[in-house]
């Protein structure tokens, strides 16, 4: 499912303007990567957890050439599943 899928989805769920969906989409998504650009975690009950993790600088092989090159250290964003999406994934 895409983000113009689910604002569809939205729209016609919820009786509301296409572009009345695409905004409240797009501000629940803004709203998370701002939590996380912040360091916040974000936890929604029953679907998961996002969070930012670092990530340690750490040497890696160029597959082209074969030298050695340094990965810099980064964070990255993390998501843990929720024990109930986890179980009805599973059931599917």
């Amino acid at each position: 499912m895409t983000k113009k899928e689910l604002s569809e989805k939205m729209a016609s769920t919820f009786d509301v303007q296409k572009s009345e969906a695409d905004k409240m989409v797009s501000f629940v998504f803004d709203e998370l990567t701002n939590a996380l650009v912040a360091g916040d975690e974000v936890s929604i009950a029953g679907f998961g957890k996002f969070s930012v993790a670092d990530r340690a600088a750490r040497e890696g092989i160029n597959p082209s050439s074969g030298e050695k090159i340094q990965i810099a250290a980064t964070k990255v964003a993390k998501f843990k599943v929720a024990k109930q999406l986890k179980d009805s994934v599973a059931k599917s």
